[in-house]
Parts: structure tokens; C-alpha cells; sequence
């Protein structure tokens, strides 16, 4: 298969207008004709390419970072996905750069927003009151934030911000990028660029099939790792659910129910079919607990705590209406992104485009159904049916139809790396037996080569070819440099969910701030690789320009090692 058989339908990408700050509007066309040569070429906006942009540009590197749509910022912003963290967020476990942007959150929202006395005073501040992190906000809120971190560097010419331009032509020689060519989708034409070195950071690792770096999708087999929860056999089409995220509020009395999707009918009786069996309809206020795979019930009311239970309304609560002064808000605001928009029925990744396009074109149809079906037919605790008022808030997510600029994907194309991460490097129960150690004992597996560190159970979603939920304790971990590093190319580094992970630990090192420490590191091993004259590989295999190179990370504020904590 063509590497452009692996890129999406922009169609299916760039929904809505463009919504950019004004003051960076002359960033979003970018140049044409001459080709460009900076020191650094980052293909992906999202949190890696953000996170390797700032690193590489506040140590001295000039940078073109490029993104597909109008927004820069990928899970926090263009996916709709409030930060997934983990316990420990607030006081370590985190870049310092990643703290500064989180910090930056309840900051903006203490300059623009009228907080109430009590909201203001909290150095805690969570804007949302969501239940699924300790900062659930407003994507819009991350991109101003994101943006006004990279302003200095944009402003002194060190970084140029390009949107709307998709990859479509890589120059490969042997085993280097030479050259990498951007459609600008805005105005047409395209510009290539020439650079020392290339990140990958696009959500689904594009430049990966583009320049024939050796890559893995999907499953690889238990032979082939060892892993206890890899499948049997290989299966590069078994692939996470993706999401189409979406924001509602809910104002009783009114009346905002959209058309009926055209796949209503469809969703509205579809079981899925799961091993282990998924307890009834997906459109149901019953799943399968990912943890157990019993049947759970959860509950949604918009307009109060609900009667017990988890109440999906405040889980991804991005908005809490009371936080703010009477009358700011109309109604709390929420995302959606639930086991009940999650789409498994095919891949994106592997396929032809026009199944590709036809795969996320139903994702979004699941989502609306899931919306329509609130709005009109699902069961109220009341005794009722559906919630007329819950509104659909395009201007949330910056798009016309009202669905997330891109959906959420949890796994891309992951690099052939010189060192991969397997279950038995942080899987609680694997580490026990390995280690003979008890659980209250027991850590992950340490990395000489340590570039940072992250912490998130191992949190497979149901996958496309009809596996329930995988979803397994694991212990804080560290990320490798091995894992950064592919097997043969010597000038292109992955940045986001695309590093030498497996199936099964995509599951833990693909979150925000996870994601954030890798670009990070990438961006900060750029600069030190520019300066030493040494490429990236060499820098892992020479124990001094090893250990220049993490204390540079920690001089930067990248932790690299964590103390003694419990499982998650």
C-alpha cells in the first residue's frame, strides 16, 4: 500500500472555519516556492509537536511545525479530550513546562473569566469540576494557552506556525530524510522543507509511512513479545476504538434536538458484538466495566448530581456553571466522550482510504446517534424519556456540525525502535512475578536511558476486531530513549503515540502528559544533537553524551525517575 493510501480524507479532518487567533493569522498560510530550511521540521501541532516545538526553540533552534487543521494543540484541543493525568499530577510527576501550561489553564481563566470569590481563591482551580481529571477545561482555553507559550518564539522568528497544510511528499535517501513536502490547504500550492532532522508528530505517524520507516499497527503476537495480554496471533487491523468528541449543555424548556443522523436506526439497535459479550445495546446506560467486564450501570442527568453512581454528565464536565458569577454560563458544559461514542466496527489505519473515509464517517454517525438518542429516547431516572434541551455546542469545539475537529485516536503507527516497551516493563502483576516482590513493593522496570516518566493504567478500549476493554494496573514508569529511536533511520524521531511501544503499552504511554514529556524530550535531544554534532542514535550509545544529555533534560525540568508509589 502507498504511503498516501495511509492519509485521511481531509474532508474528514479540516470541519468548520478557521478559528485562529487573530494575531496569528499571517502564520496560517505559510511560504511557497523556496524551500525552507530550518533546524528542526515538526509535521503535527498536537501535544508532542507543541512540547518538542517550545523545547527545541527556547534552547536556540529555528523550527517550522506544521498541522493539518486550524487549531494546534491535538487531544487538548482539536480532539476535545480533557487532560487524562494521574493521581500525583499536582505536586510531581510531570515536566516543568507541562506544569507551566497547566498553571496557565486557571490562570487564563482567572484574567478572562468572572470566577466566583471562591473559585478565584482556589490554587486548585479544575474550571469544569469534571470527575475525570484535576483540569477539566475548555479547548478553546488550551489553544490560547498553547499559543501564548509559543508567542515569544513566534514573534523572534525562531518557530513558524503553519496550519492547514497535510503532508504529502517525503525525499528519502537511503537511510536520511532529505526533504519533506506540505500541500497548504488554505491556498493551495505546496513548499517543501529541508532540515537536520525531522519529528514525527502527526496523530496517526504519517511522515513514519510517507519516508518508509519501519513501523508496527495493530497486535503483535504474544510469540513475539511475551506479553500475558498480547493476542495469540499478530493482527495489525486489531486497532482502539477512536472517538468523535462532542460538547453539549443543557437548557431545560428548550427545545434543540438536531435531524435525526442518518444512521440512527442502525446505532439505535446495535449490539456490539465483544469477547468477553458486552451487556446490551451500546446506546444503554449499562457497559461493560473495563476493569471487570461485568455489566456496569452508570447514569447521565444534566441538571444535578443524579441519583448515584457514575453520573456521565460531570465525568468529562469541562464547564461548571456554578464556579463562574450567576448568569456567565447559560449551563454547565460537557464532553462527550464515553464508551457509548466509542467506534471499533474498522480500522483507519491499514486500509484503503475510501474504507478509511467510510470508518470515520461512521464514527461520526455514532456520535450523533448517541446525541439524538439523549435528546429524544433514552430513559431518564424520573421515568421519562431524552432531554430536549441538551444543546449542541458547535462553537465549543470550533466546528459547524458540532463534532471535534478530529477524533480522538488512541493508537497510531508506532516506530520499529531500538528498544520496545512491553507489558513486562510496567504491568503490576508482571512486575510481581518478575521480581518476586510484593505489590506494596514492587516498581517498573528502571531505564538507564530514561528521558522523563509517566504514570496511566494500561487502558486498551474495546478494538476493531471485537476485544473488550484490556484494562490492567500498571506502576509509574520511565520513558526510555531507546524507545525514541528508530531501528534505521538516523534523522527522524516520533513525538507523540508513535515511539516503540506495543498494543498493549499504547495503552499507558499514550496520555497527555506522557505524550507532552516525549515532545519534550525529542525537541530537547534535537537541540543537543545540533550542538554536538552527533546523531541521535549516538547520543543513547555514548555514555557521556548519554548522561550530558539527561542532565541537560533535567536542567530543562524533565523528571526522570520517580519516587516510591503505589500501583495504579
Amino acid at each position: 500500500m502507498s504511503a498516501k493510501n495511509h492519509l485521511l480524507d481531509r474532508r474528514t479532518f479540516l470541519r468548520g472555519t478557521a478559528t485562529v487567533l487573530p494575531w496569528a493569522t499571517a502564520l496560517v498560510a505559510g511560504p511557497s516556492g523556496q524551500p525552507q530550511r530550518p533546524d528542526l521540521l515538526i509535521v503535527g501541532g498536537g501535544v508532542g509537536g507543541c512540547a518538542a516545538a517550545l523545547a527545541a526553540c527556547r534552547q536556540g533552534l529555528t523550527v517550522v511545525m506544521t498541522e493539518e487543521t486550524d487549531w494546534i494543540g491535538g487531544q487538548l484541543t482539536s480532539q476535545a479530550v480533557p487532560p487524562d493525568e494521574h493521581p500525583w499530577i499536582e505536586s510531581f510527576g510531570c515536566t516543568r513546562s507541562y506544569r507551566q501550561f497547566r498553571e496557565g489553564i486557571r490562570a487564563y481563566y482567572r484574567r478572562h473569566f468572572p470566577l466566583t470569590a471562591e473559585a478565584a481563591a482556589n490554587s486548585r482551580f479544575n474550571p469544569g469540576n469534571g470527575s475525570v481529571s484535576r483540569l477539566c477545561h475548555e479547548p478553546r482555553v488550551a489553544l490560547a494557552v498553547l499559543m501564548e507559550l509559543l508567542a515569544t518564539h513566534i514573534a523572534s522568528g525562531r518557530l513558524q506556525l503553519w496550519l492547514e497544510h497535510r503532508l504529502i511528499r517525503a525525499d528519502v535517501d537511503r537511510d536520511r530524510v532529505r526533504s519533506v513536502t506540505l500541500e497548504n490547504l488554505r491556498r493551495g500550492g505546496s513548499t517543501t522543507v529541508e532540515a537536520p532532522l525531522f519529528v514525527d508528530a502527526t496523530e496517526l505517524g504519517d511522515l513514519l509511512a510517507l519516508t518508509h520507516t519501519e513501523f508496527v499497527i495493530g497486535a503483535e503476537s504474544r510469540k513475539e513479545t511475551g506479553e500475558a495480554h498480547a493476542p495469540l496471533v499478530a493482527n495489525p487491523l486489531n486497532q482502539q476504538a477512536i472517538t468523535w468528541c462532542f460538547a453539549v449543555d443543557y437548557l431545560p424548556g428548550e427545545d434543540h434536538r438536531i435531524d435525526k443522523p442518518a444512521e440512527y436506526d442502525f446505532w439505535r439497535g446495535y449490539v456490539p458484538e465483544m469477547t468477553p459479550a458486552w451487556p446490551g445495546p451500546l446506546l444503554n446506560w449499562q457497559m461493560s466495566d473495563p476493569i471487570t467486564l461485568k455489566p456496569r450501570s452508570v447514569t447521565f442527568d444534566p441538571s444535578g448530581p443524579g441519583p448515584g453512581g457514575l453520573n456521565l454528565f460531570i465525568y468529562r464536565r469541562i464547564a461548571d456553571a456554578a464556579q463562574f458569577v450567576s448568569g456567565a454560563y447559560r449551563s454547565s458544559i460537557s464532553l462527550v466522550n464515553w464508551p457509548q461514542n466509542d467506534y471499533w466496527l474498522g480500522p483507519i489505519i491499514g486500509v484503503s482510504p475510501e474504507q478509511a473515509s467510510r470508518h470515520l464517517e461512521r464514527a461520526r454517525q455514532v456520535s450523533l446517534s448517541l446525541l439524538y438518542w439523549m435528546q429524544t429516547e433514552a430513559p431518564r431516572h424520573d421515568g421519562g424519556t431524552g432531554w430536549n434541551g441538551l444543546r449542541l455546542r458547535h462553537d465549543v469545539v470550533g466546528t459547524q456540525d458540532g463534532l471535534a475537529k478530529q477524533p480522538y485516536i488512541r493508537e497510531a503507527r508506532r516506530i520499529r525502535a531500538e528498544f520496545t516497551v512491553l507489558e513486562q516493563h510496567v504491568s503490576t502483576e508482571a512486575r510481581m512475578q518478575a521480581t518476586g516482590r510484593p505489590r506494596e513493593d514492587v516498581t517498573a522496570e528502571p531505564f538507564a536511558d530514561s528521558v522523563g516518566v509517566g504514570a496511566y493504567r494500561i487502558d486498551l478500549h474495546p478494538s476493531t476486531t471485537g476485544e473488550n476493554y484490556v484494562d490492567l494496573s500498571s506502576l509509574p514508569f520511565q520513558i526510555p530513549l531507546g524507545a525514541l529511536i528508530p531501528q534505521r533511520m538516523e534523522n527522524l524521531l516520533p513525538a507523540c503515540k508513535n515511539i516503540g511501544t506495543t498494543h498493549v503499552t499504547n495503552g499507558c504511554y499514550r496520555l497527555h502528559p506522557v505524550e507532552w514529556n516525549i515532545g519534550e524530550a525529542v525537541g530537547t535531544l534535537a537541540a543537543f544533537c545540533r550542538e554536538r554534532k552527533e546523531p541521535p542514535r549516538h547520543i543513547r550509545r555514548t555514555p557521556a553524551l548519554l548522561a550530558a544529555y539527561q542532565q541537560r533534560l533535567r536542567s530543562q525540568g524533565v523528571e526522570t525517575e520517580w519516587p516510591r508509589l503505589r500501583p495504579l
